[in-house]
């Protein structure tokens, strides 16, 4: 028999991967492409220049295309996964009138406002994508979280007008709706041109990139969590009913259909600090890694393993991105002294966000009702040996790492599975194509440990939200006495 290959699409915030798998969820080969810088001309205001988002896709997988070994006539069919809560605004032909506005952009914090008379469809970002590689203007119902006209509970627009309206778009302006797993179009003249990929392929709709991401890591039932270490950081558990007013969670759609993702409090910004310090610290990183025969995350990760628990008493509060509702919100470090040094201040970087998301998820659990006993941990720090450690020490149960790591196209690649027949269900599926890889069992001497500072850490707001917001007014003030002169 002639083995089968998936192409999954995982268009992020920070780059576009795309990855060949085999029908048992195995990499043959990838590639990745960094998105440009975000554009922000005035505050409030954060864009995708050009058609970043697009051509990083593009990109991507023509040189997966290339390091492919196989024969493309065996790829069955592509998965199109991207990032949620933006929104792109495009022709009657699908093509963009204005930059896709990021999920950080404050126009994405309200219904949607006309400046522009070009604009005939208002629609996400895996609506727009899936136009260009097809030319079908269909979209997910499954990506649209956030200022849409979209009723969760029922997975379709809200059918009282009045409600509807409230969110400044008519019907005629949006994109057809289908499910996730659904083929939404097939492979169009240009972008196989462009990719190698062959036209004519169907390419199927997923969700969101955190539920294709839960779907890819293998979450099945409420027994298993879920922390995605990306540029968001977010905690899920699976469930299969819509709950309507939580207090310390929301109801995400999954990239299944009529089945949901409760998703606990997460931090803006997250991983993205860990690139800020590396990037604060330049040459002193560059020259010891080289000198160490590493990378530079291989470095830090090298040097903060040598750090105690508890980083000798620093702690990180993970607000280097404010909310809207609260703009004096600022990242910190706690607690500095003669023994610190930048070793520390990663260390207390990875343990700042393991503290939050164990309280974000306790919560969460409470809430439900329910215990998680296994947590899986995804993305970039997933690759740490000592991330997962300090995870695994501060949830004090095993902590998984999967085969593959940035799971959102491997979920991706799951949608195809079922939708073009492979496996009969999500469910088949998720059992033949992911595959755990390691195992971090907490170690008994932490865990008390990270339970008391973790009781310190997440009161620290608390006390400096008050100073904060004093600072905030100052400057705010000031700034619009400049304004004004």
């Amino acid at each position: 028999m002639t083995k089968k290959y998936i192409l999954g699409i995982d268009g992020g915030s920070q780059s576009s991967k795309v990855v060949i798998f085999d029908t048992d969820g195995r990499v043959v080969c990838e590639a990745s492409q960094a998105l440009e810088p975000l554009y922000t001309p005035e505050p409030g205001v954060v864009e995708h220049p050009h058609d970043d988002l697009y051509d990083s896709i593009v990109a991507a997988a023509s040189r997966a295309m290339q390091a492919f070994q196989g024969d493309p006539a065996d790829i069955i069919g592509v998965g199109l996964c991207s990032i949620r809560c933006c929104r792109a605004l495009t022709r009657a032909d699908g093509t963009l009138v204005e930059p896709v506005q990021s999920w950080m952009d404050e126009r994405l914090s309200k219904p949607y406002e006309p400046t522009n008379d070009d604009v005939v469809h208002v629609t996400t970002t895996s609506g727009y994508l899936m136009g260009r590689l097809t030319g079908e203007l269909t979209d997910t119902i499954a990506n649209y979280i956030g200022p849409w006209p979209m009723d969760v509970g029922t997975w379709d627009w809200f059918s009282d007008q009045e409600t509807f309206d409230k969110y400044n778009v008519s019907r005629s302006m949006l994109y057809r709706l289908q499910m996730p797993g659904d083929v939404g179009g097939f492979v169009n003249e240009q972008f196989a041109a462009s990719t190698g990929i062959p036209q004519g392929l169907p390419v199927v709709h997923t969700a969101n990139d955190k539920a294709a991401e839960a779907l890819g890591a293998g979450l099945r039932d409420e027994t298993t969590g879920l922390v995605s270490l990306g540029t968001y950081i977010a905690g899920m558990i699976v469930g299969k009913e819509f709950v309507a007013e939580p207090t310390s969670f929301f109801s995400n759609f999954a990239s299944e259909p009529h089945r949901y993702i409760y998703e606990c409090g997460g931090i803006r910004r997250g991983m993205w600090t860990v690139s800020w310090l590396r990037n604060l610290l330049g040459r002193e990183i560059t020259d010891g890694a080289a000198a160490a025969g590493m990378t530079g995350d291989d470095f830090l990760n090298a040097v903060a393993s040598d750090v105690p628990a508890g980083s000798d008493g620093l702690l990180c509060v993970l607000d280097w991105l404010a909310p809207p509702t609260k703009p004096y919100k600022k990242g910190m470090f706690l607690g500095f002294d003669e023994r610190h040094g930048y070793a520390h201040m990663y260390r207390s970087i990875l343990e700042g966000i393991a503290f939050t998301m164990k309280q974000n998820m306790v919560n969460m659990e409470e809430e439900r009702g329910i215990t998680i006993d296994t947590l899986v941990v995804s993305g970039g720090g997933s690759y740490s040996d000592l991330c997962m450690q300090i995870f695994a020490d501060v949830f004090g149960i095993p902590v998984v790492r999967n085969e593959v790591r940035n799971a959102a196209g491997l979920g991706a690649a799951i949608c195809v599975a079922v939708a073009c027949g492979v496996y009969p269900t999500f469910d088949d599926a998720s059992s033949r194509m992911v595959h755990r890889e390691d195992t971090f069992q907490p170690n008994v001497e932490n865990i008390d440990l990270y339970t008391q500072l973790r009781a310190v850490s997440v009161d620290i707001t608390a006390q400096t939200d008050a100073i904060l917001q004093r600072t905030h007014r100052i400057l705010h003030d000031r700034k619009g006495a400049i304004a004004h002169v």
